[in-house]
């Protein structure tokens, strides 16, 4: 039953997808191990990307479990090539791609945020999530925002993963969902800029010279046992990269953006003193 992936990344949201549809039908591995008539230890490996299952498997554990319609179908077809380094998810809903960022985000042991048009997902309030959410204008706005804030419980977590910030002033200045939104979100970078395993850097407008930071945001997701993530977001898509060319590329980006940054202590003053003008100015 399946192959060896490696934990690619798109074996690793095939993953979490069939996770979730198992705990929804509330039966545990061994309960579905069984019905399978499979080790349980190779259903742990499914849901956690270590191996890929076929797509026949897929469907026989879909099938088990009860799903059909569009999920079964698109599960299945994601099985078909999920052992390849790097994924283009298309249009195929914000929760699937939040349930993959979840996935990586708990297992991972240091995260880059590299932030160039929003605030960091990790750290956006409630009110500042749903002005970027609700700009879809979709009918579950409401729950893929709690879902979205749910999020940073991790980074109180006890084997919570280092969180690196690097966001531009630009970033810092737009006020998406109004003045009061934009300051309640600053005063919460600075709150969250408090853990200690969270650090923001920010990158001050006037640059004279090109940073990787022009190219655009990205995640980069380091694990203990497995090979780094990057995690990009379109419009209508999002693309995790797995290569080690390209990840190492990332990687040393990174550097060069924490490198040109001002340092964790002159960006909290920052921030503050934005917040402070916008408060003045009302």
């Amino acid at each position: 039953m399946g192959g060896n992936s490696d934990q690619t990344p798109k074996a690793r949201a095939l993953g979490a997808e069939l996770r979730e549809c198992r705990n929804a039908s509330g039966m545990t591995q061994r309960e579905l191990a069984r019905y399978l008539d499979v080790s349980y230890v190779t259903l742990s490996r499914y849901e956690n990307g270590t191996r890929t299952p076929k797509p026949e498997d897929v469907a026989q554990i879909l099938t088990t479990l009860g799903v059909r319609g569009s999920t079964y179908h698109e599960l299945v077809e994601m099985a078909r090539d999920a052992d390849q380094p790097n994924w283009v998810a298309g249009a195929s809903g914000t929760r699937r791609e939040l349930t993959t960022l979840i996935e990586f985000e708990t297992s991972a042991q240091h995260i880059t945020d590299v932030c160039t048009d929003v605030m960091p997902g990790l750290l956006q309030t409630s009110a500042y999530a749903a002005a970027i959410l609700g700009a879809h204008a979709e009918p579950d706005t409401a729950a893929r925002v709690t879902m979205r804030v749910g999020r940073q419980n991790i980074l109180y977590a006890e084997n919570a993963p280092t969180l690196d910030v690097i966001i531009t002033e630009h970033t810092l200045r737009e006020p998406l969902g109004g003045t009061n939104v934009l300051i309640e979100q600053l005063r919460h970078l600075l709150k969250m800029s408090d853990l200690d395993n969270v650090t923001i850097q920010v990158i001050p407008n006037g640059m004279t010279t090109w940073t990787p930071a022009h190219a655009g945001s990205f995640l980069l997701f380091e694990f203990p046992k497995a090979a780094p993530i990057v995690h990009l977001e379109h419009v209508a898509s999002s693309t995790s990269v797995y290569s080690a060319r390209e990840t190492e590329a990332y990687r040393e980006a990174s550097i060069k953006l924490r490198q040109v940054a001002m340092s964790p202590t002159q960006s909290t003053e920052l921030i503050a003193k934005i917040a402070d003008d916008l408060e003045r100015q009302q």
